[in-house]
């Protein structure tokens, strides 16, 4: 069977993923897709990802939005 899928869930899995591996931080996937950090944070667990990140980057960047 074909999934169907639109252009934003693609892209969401593609920035999940390449967020989960640590490649890109919270708000660079979300800027790839077109959403703010918070905004991606908040889906994150539609797409079956947890919003704990161990991404050194990110925790750096949450204490200087802090």
């Amino acid at each position: 069977d074909f999934i169907d899928l639109n252009v934003y869930d693609a892209s969401m899995i593609i920035a999940t993923r390449l967020y989960q591996d640590e490649k890109l931080t919270a708000g660079q996937a979300g800027e790839m897709v077109g959403l703010s950090k918070r905004a991606f944070i908040e889906v994150l667990g539609r797409y079956n990802v947890s919003v704990i990140s161990n991404s050194i980057s990110d925790l750096y960047s949450d204490i200087s939005n802090a």
